[in-house]
Formats: structure tokens, sequence, C-alpha cells
């Protein structure tokens, strides 16, 4: 079966919760969280009081339903809300983990600054979920809700067994000119397993995992700032069961909510490697295995979004029951977003983004996938 794309606009609808108790701020008790959430706190925040500050962890009204509807009128952008600061404090916090862990993604970043300066601009930052018991994309999204964040397009990957959706960032009073994190808020890729759909066996194991996690999907941008799993670590024979039948599955249960890629935007840069096909030959020239499933430079039907990403790194890994072992981390993906039919005789230095093609193809993102997968991690490089 193929992929495809649910065309409108995904809305959520919200409980009929007051505004103000949905915004309402309070202190969260420290002894709440899981056993091994806690001792990941302990050892990165020096907390005096037992407690968190909630607004670290409640990001306003947490039912939401999903429903599609065409609205011509919600592609305006919206005003952010809230503490801007916070907002890229957080997003920077999952940078930080994200580049200690994935040194071609941090070696990439510097080599692309030596050569272009400081003009870098994340396109889009991804995660991967478990679409079960309150974990998939709700967990992450709603802080980015929070903040002024809109719910845009669901795709949809019945092979995979997977769905998404993607969330356009609010305006903002500054960033636009400034560089990667600090730069113009990039948007937001969720995606989801549908693990209903998997075999008894695998579905009896993520939910195992799932039910020691508990609520710890109230925590899911905490534990992405922090790089720490919100369930217990897996054994060993449950990963290999898992990569069996999913290397999503797999590949989330040991990485949890930690980014899954974060994506240079190349028509934002300034010099020569700004066309996706010299950027490429750049990375391939500097050593860098690229992914190659479906070809290296991945395009829409229209023909307006470029995309290809490197392999992900691999990390040693310690499982619950003492076996260690080398296994995926993440990556990252260059995408080149061309101008619009109507407006391609707009000079180029003069084009914003709303001028180019906006959100995402279920043909390349379903390629980009296979960054994690053993097929293209292991294959040597051309």
């Amino acid at each position: 079966m193929e992929a495809f794309a649910v065309r409108g606009v995904p809305t959520f609808l919200h409980s009929s919760s007051s505004s103000s108790s949905a915004t309402r701020r309070s202190r969260v008790s420290f002894s709440s969280l899981p056993s091994h959430s806690r001792a990941c706190l302990r050892r990165l925040h020096p907390f005096q009081q037992g407690t968190l500050p909630s607004r670290f962890i409640s990001y306003g009204n947490r039912n939401h339903c999903m429903a599609l509807q065409s609205d011509a009128s919600s592609v305006v952008e919206a005003p952010l809300k809230g503490n801007e600061l916070f907002l890229r404090t957080m997003i920077s916090g999952m940078e930080k983990v994200y580049l200690s862990r994935n040194p071609t993604a941090k070696a990439i970043l510097e080599l692309v600054r030596k050569d272009d300066g400081e003009h870098i601009c994340y396109d889009h930052f991804a995660f991967r979920t478990f679409g079960v018991d309150g974990h998939g994309i709700d967990s992450m999204a709603k802080i980015f809700l929070y903040f002024g964040y809109k719910p845009r397009e669901e795709l949809r990957f019945p092979a995979k067994k997977l769905r998404a959706l993607w969330f356009a960032p609010p305006s903002t009073g500054y960033g636009e000119n400034g560089t990667g994190v600090d730069g113009a808020l990039p948007r937001i890729f969720i995606s989801e397993l549908l693990v209903d759909q998997l075999s008894y066996e695998s579905q009896e194991v993520i939910r195992k995992y799932i039910k020691t996690s508990d609520s710890g999907y109230e925590h899911a941008a905490l534990a992405s700032t922090m790089g720490c799993l919100t369930w217990e670590k897996p054994l060993y024979s449950d990963y290999q069961l898992l990569s069996r039948e999913s290397e999503y599955a797999a590949w989330t249960l040991v990485n949890g909510y930690a980014l899954n890629h974060v994506t240079i935007s190349t028509h934002r840069l300034k010099s020569h490697i700004r066309k996706i096909d010299r950027f490429n030959q750049f990375i391939h020239a500097n050593g860098f295995k690229l992914n190659s499933e479906g070809g290296i430079l991945k395009v829409s039907p229209d023909g307006l979004l470029l995309q290809s990403s490197t392999v992900a790194d691999t990390t040693s890994f310690k499982f619950a029951d003492g076996v260690t072992e080398y296994v995926a981390c993440s990556y990252i993906e260059f995408a080149e977003r061309l101008l619009l039919p109507e407006y391609e005789n707009i000079p180029d230095e003069e084009a914003q983004e709303f001028h180019r093609r906006d959100g995402f193809e279920v043909g390349n993102a379903d390629k980009i996938f296979e960054s994690t997968s053993r097929d293209q991690v292991t294959r040597k490089a051309a």
C-alpha cells in the first residue's frame, strides 16, 4: 500500500475546560514522576524543594481530539503565545541532546558554518512516538500548540503502520535574521506508530513499557530536552522482537522522545551550496554517507520540495539485561523549497518563506524514514 496525505487542516478540539484553568500554573510533585525519570532529573537539575515548577511540565489543556476540516483562514501565520525565550530554550535543549549523541550532525553543521557563515535555518524538527495510551502525537504536540503552533496536515504511511502531523510555527518578534535555534522557528513534524496494527507479540512488548511510563507522556518535551526515556530501560530480547517487525518501533523503544532529526533549509543559505544538488555533492565530498533509498534526492510530484538526508549515527546502548549493542540514533536532513508557480518571477534575494512550497510529501517522507533502517545504516558508502 502506498503512503498518502489526508487533505485538509487538522484541528485539535479542546475539552470544555475554561481557558483560565487550561493555563493555570501550580507546583507539581517531584515524587509523582516515574523513578527512572527522577533519577535522570537528579543528575541534571539541582532541585531543592522536591517539586518541579509546572511551567516545565503542564502545557495547558490535556484532552485533545483530532478532527479534519478545511479552513483557508488557518494558513495565516498566528502570533506566538507565551514566553518566546522559554520556547527557544526548550528547543535549544532538544538540539543540545541531539548534537551530543550524533557526531555526524554536529560535524555537518560546523562544516556548513565554515563554508557559508551563520546562515543556517532549521526547516523542521521531527519526533517519533508510540500511538498508544496517550504516548502518541499529542504527547509531544501539546507544548507546541500551547506556544501557538498550528496543526496543518495529516500524512499516512500504511505499509509502515504510521501516521504523522506537521505543525506550522507562530510568528515571532525576533529571530528571523538569527541562525539555528535562534533563527526562524522550525516546523514540527511528529509521527506515531499505530500500535494496534502490529502483531500481538509486538503490542504486548510496547504496552509493557508504556505501563512503566504511566503518565510519562505528560513530560514528553521534558524528556526530550534531557535525553531520558519515560519508560524503563528495555531488554535486548524485546528490542530484537520489535526490530523484526518494525524498525520504527525498535528505534522509538531505545530513543524515546529524543529528536529524530533536524533539517537544514538549504535555500536560506547564502553560498554556492544553497542549491541542494550542490549541497549533497558538498556533503558527499566531505566523507558523509547519504540515505540512498529511492535515490539520494527525494523530489515531490510537483517538483517543488527537494529533500535528502544522511544515514543515522549509531551508539552503544546497554540494555536492562546487561547486553550492550550498537543501535541507531538520529540523522540530519536537508531541504530546498522552491518558489510556487505564482511567485516564480520574484528575484531570489527578495523571496520569503511564504513564497515557497510549504508542507511535506508522503513519498519523500516515506524514504527519509529509512535513514535509521539497518539496510541504510550498514550500507557501505559509494
